[in-house]
């Protein structure tokens, strides 16, 4: 069977490419080009019904991601059906099932039925927690078993998957070789570090690639190379291990694309800001346009219990030079599981993020809502105001009309837009 990325590069628009069209400012025989380029995604698997999914990259909306899942010393079902239902009535894109305690394959199971909107996931979790649960070493996953466990997850339902390609023997040593304050913060990298550490034999994620792109075709599944170096803190950013790493992802996505396989690149978590516009052309350069998938990135490590602020900041600028998909940050971030609030504003943060950057990047019509939103500031419509927001549920809770109800609480009779009218015509 072919794959988006297959009919897009004989020429053929697809009605989910009609249908992810909607709402962006390209058409959709220009969104075929862009798949057919590998400059956007469409992560769809086959084996799903009916979902909302959106297609990813070059001259399309910023999309936003939220991070769901148990953690072992938190499996709460309720609490994840309570973080899910914060996620979309945030306006997440798309959530990413990341546990690792409980009955993982009926989570996946629960956020694949539940989710109007696409589900990924990180399939070399789930092998680790099973060997975990049953007491045995991690080196004792094989490369089959590995394999096996993804084809498994491809074929329930997951539209994109994050595997950790380009974590290798030889960017290990390079690692070995750089003095970093974190080595590794990647859960998949260091799991696929400490396996070649023991065992010898290379990642099997990178040796066994044909066979992975062969799961992934098979179910129109889109990869996520993840970055396994990614920095940790931002005195590790942009070292040896992280550019090599990304070098091998860019000729993986390559080989991939070669297939008719869908793929994107992850990207680094704290980056300082002024690095930060020069991560992202380096992924574009190296991995020849590829969507890129960023966490955060945080520009400041100081701020736990902040970080949706952080990330917020990087988002923006990271955006703002292209890239393409940003991974929210939540308030619990290095500090704990999230529950539903802290997923709500980790979202909202992002969200506000992805659109500072669809206006940097001059999308057409991405100010409308803004140019909306002061009019009726000017015209003093609260109700108005209250519509255009972000978060109107907030924007209503927070309001307070002063006693002529045209001012707000905070300047009254001394309302600047109030006087101001009185002077000046209304341009609008």
């Amino acid at each position: 069977m072919k794959t988006q990325l297959d009919y897009a590069k004989e020429g053929t628009v697809t009605e989910e490419m009609r249908i992810a069209a909607q709402g962006e400012p390209v058409s959709p025989e220009e969104l075929m080009e862009l798949i057919a380029r590998g400059h956007a995604v469409l992560p769809r698997n086959r084996n799903r019904s009916s979902f909302r999914f959106h297609a990813i990259g070059k001259g399309l909306h910023t999309k936003v991601n939220a991070n769901l899942g148990t953690s072992g010393e938190c499996s709460d079902m309720e609490l994840e059906a309570a973080k899910l239902e914060a996620a979309l009535r945030a306006k997440t894109h798309s959530i990413m099932d990341l546990s690792t305690g409980g009955d993982l394959d009926g989570i996946r199971a629960f956020f694949l039925e539940k989710s109007p909107v696409m589900v990924g996931a990180v399939p070399i979790y789930t092998i680790a927690t099973e060997k975990v649960k049953r007491g045995e070493p991690l080196e004792t996953m094989d490369e089959e078993e590995l394999l096996r466990s993804i084809e498994k997850q491809c074929a329930q339902g997951v539209d994109y998957i994050t595997v950790h390609c380009g974590v290798t023997r030889d960017s290990v040593k390079r690692l070995e070789s750089y003095r970093r304050i974190m080595p590794c913060v990647s859960r998949g990298g260091s799991i696929l570090m400490y396996w070649m550490k023991k065992t010898g034999r290379e990642n099997p994620l990178y040796a066994y690639f044909d066979d992975l792109l062969e799961i992934a075709h098979k179910h129109d599944v889109t990869l996520s190379l993840g970055d396994g170096f990614r920095p940790g803190t931002i005195l590790d950013a942009t070292d040896g291990p992280q550019i090599e790493e990304l070098m091998i992802l860019g000729e993986l996505a390559r080989r991939a694309r070669a297939k008719g396989v869908q793929v994107m690149i992850e990207g680094p978590g704290h980056v300082p800001l002024r690095d930060i516009e020069s991560h992202i052309l380096l992924e574009k350069r190296l991995c020849d346009g590829a969507p890129f998938y960023v966490l955060g990135p945080l520009p400041t490590d100081i701020a736990p219990g902040y970080d949706h602020i952080t990330s917020a900041i990087g988002g923006a600028i990271a955006g703002a030079a292209g890239a393409d998909f940003l991974c929210y940050v939540t308030p619990a971030e290095h500090l704990c599981l999230p529950n539903a609030d802290d997923v709500f504003l980790g979202v909202m943060a992002a969200r506000i993020a992805a659109h500072v950057a669809d206006i940097a990047k001059g999308l057409p019509g991405a100010m409308e809502q803004d140019r909306r939103m002061s009019i009726c500031r000017q015209r003093l419509d609260w109700e108005g105001m209250i519509r255009e927001s972000i978060d109107p549920e907030l924007t209503r809770s927070r309001l307070q009309v002063a006693q002529d109800k045209e001012g707000c609480s905070m300047c009254g009779k001394l309302c600047a837009v109030k006087l101001s009218r009185q002077v000046a015509p209304l341009a609008l």
